[in-house]
């Protein structure tokens, strides 16, 4: 582990958000889509099933993606912009069998806030030990989705839709293509 279990969460869970926006993509469409990230991420505390709600979680989407292109002073500005718009104050929890760990609003602030400030706190850490470079955009050019490299020799490349495999699956094929001629 590269840096603490709820760092790694965060920056984890931003990254997924993100990359449920896209061009040609709505990857939360409706209230059971949000109900399922909040499960697959392991967000606690209140989750109210609404419109509203998923309203304020896809409308937080834009201003974290603006982070994999920013550049650190701007990183800084959104992190603190974030926290401060949430009156975010730090303290260690420890619930549903979870070791201690950050939280910087209460479990029953709406969900959207508490996503926006937990990708803060996380990105905050990355900000802190100067590992903004593992925040990147997927290498495969048909993708513009984001991703969070935590790998210990700073090697991933591809973002979780299969890219990777598609590239493989494409060099591969070069590589056939280009013995037989």
């Amino acid at each position: 582990m590269l840096f603490a279990h709820d760092t790694e969460c965060g920056l984890t869970a931003t990254a997924a958000l993100v990359n449920t926006a896209g061009p040609d993509r709505e990857g939360l469409p409706d209230v059971a889509a949000l109900d399922d990230f909040f499960t697959a991420h392991s967000w606690t505390g209140r989750h109210e099933h609404t419109e509203a709600e998923l309203r304020s979680v896809r409308d937080l989407r834009p201003r974290l993606r603006r982070i994999w292109h920013a550049d650190p002073d701007e990183v800084v500005a959104i992190v603190n912009g974030l926290l401060r718009e949430s009156n975010a104050l730090p303290q260690l929890i420890r619930h549903d069998d979870q070791p201690y760990h950050l939280h910087a609003v209460p479990r029953d602030a709406p969900l959207a806030i508490r996503m926006a400030v937990e990708a803060a706190m996380a990105l905050a850490d990355l900000v802190r030990s100067g590992e903004l470079s593992r925040l990147r955009i997927c290498d495969h050019p048909d993708c513009d989705n984001v991703l969070v490299d935590l790998s210990k020799n700073r090697s991933r490349r591809f973002c979780d839709a299969g890219c990777g495999n598609r590239a493989a699956v494409s060099a591969y094929r070069a590589r056939k293509a280009a013995t037989r001629s």
